[in-house]
């Protein structure tokens, strides 16, 4: 079988024998990526999709695999809802969901109706067509979480029908409990959204040397086909390329906090800077807002993040302020 590192592809993708990556485009805001690992007799689900008509329409695909190796285990690799919201329809008598203890604390912060309700109550300004943006192609009614049944710490052996995964524990870094699924055998890694390709990553909790930090596990696995959280396959090069924008932005925004700079002025002047960098074509450049908040938290400790609200207000201000620069 070819996997070719960089190309989008649709659906469902063997990546190894009896172990697939379930691949939507483009990887922007809420289009992830999921895994199945095929065993003896059961299978095991690696990340479930933001709504469940996704979820759906990806157990229908996977169906001729799971209809005689059933899902028996299903891994969430952090509590961000495009890995997880579909999670009640996987759930059945024996069904364990596991992800580490972290995650699992945050699991109720962003419940499912609190989006149905931001997307169904959006007006016309900056703000409102920036969240339909985002999640205005998802339906968040009806979604019901079912309870996690195994929370780890630090690392989790999973067997799946014979086929051996071990979750690693690398957050906080994304979120506050990052956790990667990697299949020794088959070197098969499952980043979550570790690793963002083509996409601005986005770093709600950081620290950024965390992410860093997991990031240099992935390359010291050195795994011949890596499935990220979200955009295409990828291989180390897409590892190196996210682990130098967090060099870079860390750099400038560690540069301006000492130079004194306002924290407005910096987002803004390291956003420019990426204008000219390897990182200027990656989609939803916006977040830039989010990570240098997160940098400037860690070398100002007073400094907190603004609301969520306010943040998305921020990120939709540097958007169309980008659509009409363009």
């Amino acid at each position: 079988m070819s996997v070719t590192a960089g190309v989008f592809a649709k659906g469902l993708v063997e990546v190894a024998d009896g172990v697939f990556a379930y691949l939507q485009p483009d990887g922007t805001w809420g289009w992830s990526n999921a895994g199945l690992i095929v065993g003896e007799g059961e299978s095991a689900l690696v990340d479930t999709l933001f709504d469940l008509r996704l979820t759906q329409q990806m157990l229908d695909e996977m169906a001729p695999h799971t209809s005689r190796q059933p899902i028996a285990n299903v891994v969430n690799t952090h509590a961000n809802g495009d890995h997880c919201y579909g999670n009640q329809l996987v759930a059945a008598p024996g069904v364990d969901f596991i992800t580490s203890a972290s995650a699992m604390a945050e699991m109720d912060e962003v419940p499912p109706a609190l989006l149905a309700a931001l997307t169904e109550g959006v007006g016309d300004d900056a703000l409102g067509r920036y969240i339909t943006h985002a999640f205005g192609s998802f339906d968040f009614n009806g979604i019901e979480m079912p309870d996690v049944t195994v929370g780890f710490t630090d690392r989790h052996e999973l067997d799946a029908g014979g086929r051996q995964i071990d979750l690693l524990e690398v957050g906080p870094a994304h979120t506050g409990g990052d956790v990667l699924a990697w299949l020794p055998e088959e070197r098969v890694l499952f980043a979550g959204d570790i690793l963002f390709i083509e996409g601005t990553p986005i770093m709600w909790a950081g620290p950024v040397s965390g992410w860093i930090a997991a990031l240099d596990t992935i390359i010291d696995f050195d795994p011949s086909v890596i499935v990220p959280g979200h955009g295409p396959l990828t291989d180390l090069d897409g590892v190196r390329s996210l682990r130098g924008y967090f060099e870079l932005v860390d750099r400038l925004t560690t540069e301006r906090h000492a130079g004194g700079m306002a924290l407005d002025d910096a987002i803004r002047d390291i956003d420019d800077h990426i204008d000219d960098s390897p990182f200027c074509e990656w989609s939803d450049r916006e977040r830039i807002v989010v990570n240098v908040q997160t940098i400037w938290r860690g070398l100002e400790p007073t400094f907190t993040n603004p609301d969520v609200l306010t943040t998305f207000q921020m990120m939709a201000d540097n958007y169309v302020a980008r659509e009409e620069k363009a």
